[in-house]
């Protein structure tokens, strides 16, 4: 099983600064969210642990965060797709 782990640097609009996430296959192992708020990053994090690649990127593609057109949760997605190109 390959291993990877990639490095995103999200959108200005949102709260965290970085998101590093680390994969084998097409399973999530780890997920780093730095910046943003603390609770709900760690919730998200919490729950991309051992899920798939697709599934994740299918559950949070698009949420948005007040008028900014994309969040946190909207910017792992695009992370995740960068990933698995």
């Amino acid at each position: 099983m390959s291993k990877k782990q990639y490095t995103y640097i999200p959108d200005a609009k949102v709260c965290s600064n970085k998101i590093i996430i680390d994969a084998e296959g097409d399973i999530i192992a780890k997920v780093e969210v730095i910046g943003g708020c603390s609770g709900n990053s760690q919730g998200i994090v919490s729950l991309l642990k051992g899920m798939n690649i697709n599934e994740a990127i299918k559950r949070l593609e698009g949420i948005s965060c007040g008028r900014k057109g994309t969040s946190c949760p909207d910017q792992i997605a695009q992370a995740l797709k960068e990933l698995s190109q």
